[in-house]
């Protein structure tokens, strides 16, 4: 993977950059990255089932919400994203010059995890990219989970949801745990499900606390069983049944 990356990676990314900011569109440069990623991790071994992806309206703006295991699941799932996704990305990248303006002219969201009112700043941006038609993709547990079962959420992707009015894609990726889990830095070749959520409707909730509770349960639902804390009920079954390819 890496030998791909760095071999079509180099020249591409160059390509890229120059023709991104020559005319300041963002799009070849991001079809350059979800593919040159997607290709390396398939060349790694690593195989994609997708679950629901087919019953997306890829007409509307969603705020996707994904559970988070590995570093792999970014690469896997941000190509799958039909049109352009922003994500959330450590501040610190954006010191980087040449990254930074590229970041800034794709709208990704730089997010302080320690800060709380750089948390909220964070929010206001992704509101902002959301509001212009771009997809957001959020890990709504804010890091890697080092057993591949769900940690706490976050409440601001929430807000954001709220007061963007969007409806919100809960996704479950499952298998990036066995093939890289946190802290390794060698993968295992082997099987990967990515199941699309039905989209549910933030307006439809009476509370923050209530849409968040309605996403864990779905997210979770599309574990494996011994990754689930909570039972899986008949709804939750149905909630991630959709077409494989």
């Amino acid at each position: 993977m890496l030998g791909f990356w760095i071999v079509a990676g180099l020249p591409g990314g160059l390509i890229g950059f120059a023709w991104t900011f020559l005319t300041g569109d963002i799009r070849l440069l991001y079809w350059i990255f979800t593919r040159g990623a997607w290709f390396g991790i398939r060349f790694a071994g690593v195989r994609v089932e997708t679950v629901g992806l087919d019953k997306l309206d890829t007409s509307r703006t969603y705020v996707f919400m994904s559970n988070h295991a590995s570093t792999l699941d970014p690469p896997i799932q941000i190509p799958l994203i039909p049109r352009r996704t922003s994500v959330m990305v450590k501040k610190e990248l954006f010191k980087i010059p040449i990254l930074s303006r590229a970041m800034h002219l794709g709208a990704l969201v730089p997010v302080d995890r320690g800060n709380r009112e750089a948390g909220i700043e964070a929010v206001n941006a992704a509101k902002a990219v959301v509001q212009q038609g771009i997809n957001m993709t959020i890990y709504v547990e804010g890091s890697r989970s080092f057993d591949g079962k769900l940690m706490p959420f976050k409440k601001g992707p929430f807000y954001l949801a709220m007061e963007c009015g969007v409806p919100i894609v809960p996704m479950t990726i499952t298998g990036t745990h066995y093939a890289m889990p946190k802290r390794r830095f060698s993968i295992k070749p082997g099987p990967v499900k990515v199941i699309f959520h039905p989209a549910i409707e933030p307006k439809d909730f009476g509370s923050r606390e209530e849409l968040m509770e309605k996403v864990r349960v779905i997210i979770e639902s599309g574990l494996p069983e011994e990754y689930r804390q909570t039972p899986l009920t008949t709804e939750g079954t149905e909630s991630h049944r959709g077409t494989s390819r």
